[in-house]
């Protein structure tokens, strides 16, 4: 009976409070976004996260994503741009636009969001497809997690 009750212990405490794994990530930090096809090959970016102090309370995250040699975006369907979309699985997600360079041919693209306040030590940073007219979010190109952040 005694070994009945541990096991029940063991296995309800695991179930009821499950550790988390949390990553040991200091800011500020950077990540190579890589393609998550081999069809983008030349495709990579950079995330940058750090904390910023814009107003009397207290500090954001923020994220600013620089990505180049995307391909055209309408080439993959009925998309006019990207996003930078940021989430913690199962949690929360943050969009922000990302804007081309004027160079031809293959512009870099880059944007940021510096309004973050929840904790984004386990999530993941990407580069989207978007549609700004729809406002729907496309196929991820890029990604990598804050695992990544050096």
């Amino acid at each position: 009976m005694k070994k009945m009750m541990l096991v029940v212990l063991i296995v309800g405490s695991a179930m009821i409070s499950p550790v988390q794994v949390k990553a040991d990530v200091s800011m500020p930090c950077s990540a190579v976004l890589e393609p998550v096809t081999t069809d983008n090959a030349n495709a990579k970016g950079a995330a940058l996260v750090y904390k910023v102090k814009l107003t009397p309370s207290f500090p954001r995250t923020s994220v600013s994503i620089h990505a180049n040699h995307l391909p055209v975006p309408s080439t993959a369907g009925d998309y006019d741009g990207y996003e930078g979309f940021t989430f913690i699985p199962n949690e929360i997600s943050w969009r922000f636009k990302l804007f081309p360079t004027p160079e031809e041919g293959s512009p870099t693209w880059a944007g940021r969001i510096d309004d973050i306040t929840a904790d984004i030590t386990n999530s993941t940073m990407e580069v989207r497809l978007s549609n700004t007219k729809t406002g729907k979010l496309g196929p991820v190109i890029l990604r990598n997690t804050m695992n990544a952040c050096k």
